[in-house]
């Protein structure tokens, strides 16, 4: 029996209840007296997480000066108070008159105190190796800040920065901040449509793109889709070009493209800071849906940042010793919330450029054995696929260093949440589930070093998160699945869509007066644990029952044969909507009328004879993000023959005809 498998008693250290339950995993004695949030209760002097979320709520002034001083905020002038709500919830506005900016908190000041530290570390798809000391990534910001100046770049103006997951794209982040600039992430694998759509939005001056990458061992191009994008682009004037690789043959665009070291490399290694407002834009995040535009998430000085270090600090109880490696890429909201919070609390940040299981199964556990790797977050679906190999690949490495597990992008299955906790970390390092998204700037429910856990479980609200949930009629309801919501602003919070105020209004404020309504279902348990039951949008409504797919794909992953699996509703004459499922089979398992049938028969086992499936196919593949969330709409409506809508954020196209081969002809 392993260490998680048994059963843990829930200590009395957070100043919850004191009654005796077991749990998956219980902070040890030293666990509890190393966090940061134990030390930053203390200081505020509440005993407990209810307690330290009701100060947040009765007295938000007190508690979030606390929280900028704990988490070390270096401002140019400090705020004179720290909301203003004048202009309504939806836009209340954060830290007024104060005055700051990511460059200075995230590179310069540790530049000043501890240069030799490491701030970046890198290892390429092929295993080449970079580091960055923070005298380095400041130098670097500072360089790459004069060269965007030197472009014409000033405060205001928007840069496009689709980089694979380097060194460079650190430095192009913050020196867009430096200069005043609004940067715009776009994810790596984007072609040129889904770019364009998002710089003609935001009407970008500059992108910031690579030569190519690698994945799998095989050169990707990136150059010939930023051509693609300059031609149909009018507001872009220059393509800067990162050289990752030396042998790919580029054409340059004479007076529009620049290589990014030939800009750099001579500029001066200081550069100004532009002395921007907390409430001032530096970042526009985009999000997709099934129909319309893409949304351009907009994020402020005073806003995202302080968001992820407060969560990355409370939460995942990182400090300045920590080496930081999350799996994702820089278009994806943790990309940027990962450089933000690591670097703002000081600490190390890993990029990993490759995937989880190239050259071998055990590439990602290689990576964080190598490089010290404390704190690990990846998504489940990545889990779900390394379980395939075996046990083995984990045990195979040294992870010892490994002191906390991140989770985050999608709900989990049980077997794999416990092989994460088992193999990966040990029993010892808790899964700090982490849910909230791009408009959030980090979490809404989060795991935590003081909480037990269950499987799949939430600790509760991310301190200072004032979330609940609501039944059809508004009413907080407990035991039964219903809306997730958050009830007061937090300093995170967008303010708003990019020249679409009524838009973010309709999406996130329009059912319930002055409440946020996320778009996921969520339940609170009895023992006060959290869990998400996936989005609104996913739910599939079966013989009366509003059902998550979440539970359907845990029942079926539970089966042996079983890698992956998906869970969707369609139409059916009798009984409203039918459940179809499908599933990626472990390798060597053969498909057969037999497996199906089990299957089906599991599912109906577990969630009741009124659900059982209506079918159970097998498939090649799901299809994913690049950062391995499965997209469930897209499912749907290939399976039913419909427009699936915005493709941009698909990362395997093979997986469209792997839904097309099992399509019911209609």
């Amino acid at each position: 029996m392993t260490v998680a498998a048994r059963s843990m008693v829930r200590t009395v250290s957070t100043g919850d209840s004191s009654e005796a339950l077991s749990y998956a995993w219980s902070p040890t004695p030293e666990q509890v007296d190393r966090s940061r949030l134990r030390a930053f209760m203390t200081r505020l002097g509440v005993t407990g997480m209810e307690a330290l979320n009701d100060l947040a709520r009765t007295d938000p002034e007190r508690f979030w000066a606390a929280t900028i001083e704990d988490i070390g905020i270096a401002w140019r002038r400090p705020p004179t108070s720290m909301r203003d709500t004048s202009g309504g919830l939806p836009f209340t506005r954060w830290w007024t008159h104060g005055r700051l900016n990511v460059a200075t908190n995230a590179a310069d000041r540790w530049a000043a105190t501890q240069p030799g530290r490491d701030a970046v570390v890198w290892e390429g798809d092929e295993g080449t190796v970079r580091v960055w000391s923070y005298l380095d990534l400041a130098t670097e910001t500072a360089r790459c800040a004069n060269g965007l100046r030197a472009l014409g770049v000033g405060p205001g103006d928007s840069v496009g920065l689709c980089l694979p997951m380097i060194p460079e794209t650190v430095a192009v982040f913050l020196a867009c901040s430096k200069v005043g600039a609004i940067v715009v992430p776009l994810f790596s694998g984007y072609g040129a449509g889904a770019i364009v759509a998002r710089l003609q939005d935001c009407d970008a001056r500059v992108l910031v793109i690579a030569d190519g990458f690698l994945r799998r061992g095989v050169p990707m191009p990136m150059k010939p889709v930023a051509d693609e994008v300059a031609e149909q682009t009018p507001s872009l004037r220059h393509v800067v070009v990162v050289r990752r690789l030396a042998s790919m043959d580029v054409r340059m665009e004479p007076g529009r493209d620049v290589w990014y070291d030939e800009l750099t490399a001579t500029r001066p290694a200081a550069a100004e800071t532009h002395d921007s407002d907390a409430d001032e834009p530096f970042m526009l995040l985009y999000t997709s849906g099934t129909t319309g535009r893409p949304k351009g998430t907009v994020h402020v000085q005073g806003g995202f940042p302080i968001k992820a270090t407060q969560d990355m600090a409370h939460c995942f109880d990182v400090g300045p010793g920590d080496r930081l490696l999350w799996y994702t890429d820089i278009g994806w909201m943790m990309g940027p919330w990962a450089i933000c919070g690591a670097l703002t609390i000081g600490a190390t940040l890993v990029l990993f450029e490759g995937v989880p299981d190239h050259p071998g199964p055990d590439r990602l556990w290689s990576v964080v054995e190598r490089h010290g790797v404390t704190v690990l977050g990846i998504a489940p679906t990545v889990v779900r696929s390394l379980m395939r190999h075996g046990d083995g690949p984990p045990h195979a490495h040294d992870l010892s260093r490994l002191r906390v597990l991140g989770a985050s992008g999608e709900p989990w299955n049980v077997a794999p949440w416990q092989w994460f906790l088992d193999h990966v970390g040990g029993g010892r390092c808790p899964i700090i589930n982490y849910s909230g998204g791009t408009e959030i700037s980090g979490g809404i429910l989060a795991g935590n070093m003081l909480t037990p856990l269950q499987p799949c479980a939430f600790a509760g609200p991310c301190p200072g998160m004032d979330a609940d949930v609501l039944d059809e009629n508004g009413q907080s309801i407990h035991g039964r699945v219903g809306e997730l919501v958050v009830r007061s602003p937090w300093p995170g919070m967008t303010r708003g869509f990019w020249h679409d105020r009524e838009r973010y209004l309709e999406t996130y404020w329009s059912r319930w007066p002055d409440i946020w309504v996320h778009g996921d279902w969520a339940e609170i348990a009895d023992d006060g644990l959290w869990y998400i039951r996936g989005r609104s949008d996913d739910t599939i409504k079966l013989a009366g029952k509003r059902l998550g797919p979440a539970e359907v794909e845990s029942a079926l992953v539970a089966h042996p044969d079983v890698a992956e699996a998906a869970a969707i509703g369609v139409p059916d004459p009798v009984k409203g909507e039918a459940l179809v499922c499908f599933v990626v089979l472990k390798p060597g398992v053969v498909d057969s009328d037999e497996l199906r049938a089990a299957l089906g028969a599991r599912v109906s086992s577990d969630m009741g004879r009124a659900l059982k499936p209506k079918a159970v196919l097998v498939i090649a593949e799901l299809p994913k993000t690049r950062n391995a969330k499965v997209l469930r709409r897209v499912v749907r409506a290939v399976y039913l023959g419909e427009d699936p809508g915005d493709l941009s954020s698909l990362d395997n196209h093979g997986a469209i005809e792997a839904l097309e081969a099992v399509r019911p002809a209609s």
